[in-house]
């Protein structure tokens, strides 16, 4: 009898009421099947800490819908589930996105028609014709606070930089702080959050990355990075309070770096003949630079540049890491290789002539400047960056016993096998694969929706939650130009 009475009691805990034909159902919004329960987590009041990422910036731009489906949006929306409180988000004023007058926080891209016979589909600006929309947000205050914090632009140590609330600081956060001199963790604090989330680092990199690599500068420090951000989590867990951080991914998964090749030029006999003529000079000063043993045979041969009838030429470009021979008027120049990332904005660069001149086309017979290309040099800089920031991460999670998100293992998926979730599969491929947005770097609303799973199931895996991930069928692909 006892048997039987400890049987009937794990049947009432492992499945909610029946219906009224006695057969029992499974909870189905729970991971597992089970009643759905918060386990050791608090997540009465949550508060998303981060950058463009955590705030819904999607298309190039920030505006309601796409908020509205930023990752921390749809955790607090599961949060809710187990007693989780209100969640609110500064929001834009419109779908349109950008500042009303800026031309630097502009409105958001959609993909537009093809141009004509034989073209394909572009991005294009809601702003420009035929919809000719207009942004509405101003740079005023909202005067409060708000559960969302995540700020577009913002790098690691902006977080604790007083002042950044200000309008010459960040115009997103400056709508919200609660003071001018104010800094973002100061008000994330001073809402006492019984709950968190942390994914931050991404910029600390990504502006070095997408400028090609310009300004060495523009990479944190990383033992700046390392002690903001374990003051962030000191801040944060003070008291106990309980959270979630997410760790890197490499800038080379994301379309951005990924979808224009490195050997994108077709050319005919005629042509390619004409172009080595004009690059005669150039290969006969690198002969010369080794016979002056000023060059190794392997630089010569890897600053050699050759055309040929093929689909798949090189372009050509500029290296700066090459061995500086501009004292001997030869100058440093190489195709790319298969190691090089080429930008997403040089897809429609590449191929224009410089004046209308025929005779000189951009990444042909005109050089690409480095601002079109991640060298490979410059990507190994950025993952030594990514790879100690990610060393920090981990080690304060653990420290401080937070759930984490390998964000880094999520997006080599998403570029290799991709992943999938109810009949959908998400890859890295620009535009058709799903999880990214028309800028090439943000997530599009599906991709914010796996975004959400992974912090869902790392949450799980921690706190003993049963949380359920949402539906990727539930979120589109991309925004139409009109909403």
């Amino acid at each position: 009898m006892i048997k039987n009475f400890k049987w009937l009691l794990l049947v009432s805990l492992t499945f909610i009421a029946c219906t009224n034909d006695d057969e029992t159902v499974v909870e189905t919004n729970s991971s597992d099947g089970l009643p759905l329960t918060a386990g050791s987590a608090d997540f009465f009041k949550y508060v998303a800490l981060g950058d463009s990422f955590a705030a819904g910036f999607s298309d190039n731009a920030l505006f309601i819908e796409g908020q509205k489906g930023a990752y921390p949006n749809i955790l607090a929306q599961q949060f809710a589930l187990v007693g989780g409180g209100a969640f609110t988000t500064p929001l834009m004023a419109d779908n349109v996105g950008g500042f009303f007058g800026s031309a630097i926080y502009t409105p958001r891209l959609y993909l537009a028609p093809p141009a004509g016979p034989g073209l394909s589909p572009s991005p294009s600006s809601v702003a420009l014709p035929p919809y000719s929309q207009m942004a509405s947000t101003t740079f005023a205050s909202l005067g409060s606070s708000f559960n969302n914090m995540g700020i577009p632009g913002a790098k690691s140590f902006h977080l604790t930089f007083a002042g950044y609330g200000s309008p010459a600081g960040n115009p997103y956060f400056a709508r919200f702080a609660s003071t001018p001199t104010a800094t973002v963790v100061e008000d994330a604090v001073a809402q006492n959050p019984t709950f968190f989330s942390l994914w931050i680092g991404g910029n600390d990199v990504l502006g070095y990355a997408t400028s090609g690599g310009l300004n060495p500068s523009d990479i944190t420090d990383p033992t700046i990075f390392n002690a903001v951000y374990n003051s962030i989590v000191s801040q944060m867990t003070a008291g106990g309070i309980e959270g979630v951080v997410a760790n890197l991914p490499y800038v080379s998964t994301l379309p951005y770096f990924t979808t224009v090749p490195y050997n994108p030029v077709p050319l005919d006999a005629t042509t390619a003949g004409q172009l080595n003529a004009g690059f005669t000079a150039y290969n006969n000063g690198l002969l010369f630079a080794q016979a002056n043993l000023l060059l190794t045979a392997d630089e010569v041969a890897r600053r050699t540049i050759s055309f040929s009838a093929s689909a798949t030429n090189r372009v050509v470009i500029v290296d700066s890491y090459l061995t500086n021979l501009s004292g001997f008027g030869i100058p440093s120049y190489r195709q790319a290789t298969a190691e090089d990332l080429i930008v997403l904005p040089a897809r429609s660069f590449i191929g224009t002539t410089v004046g209308g001149n025929p005779l000189q086309v951009n990444g042909v017979s005109v050089p690409l400047s480095d601002q079109w290309v991640l060298s490979k040099d410059e990507i190994a800089e950025v993952k030594t960056a990514t790879d100690s920031y990610n060393v920090t991460i981990e080690s304060v999670a653990t420290a401080n016993n937070l759930a984490f998100v390998d964000a880094k293992l999520i997006m080599e998926t998403l570029s290799t096998t991709g992943i999938t979730d109810s009949g959908y599969t998400l890859n890295s491929t620009y535009v058709t694969g799903g999880g990214f947005s028309l800028d090439g770097v943000h997530p599009s609303p599906r991709g914010y929706a796996l975004i959400a799973n992974e912090f869902l199931k790392a949450i799980n895996l921690k706190y003993g939650s049963n949380l359920k991930g949402v539906k990727f069928s539930d979120y589109r692909i991309m925004f139409p130009p009109v909403l």
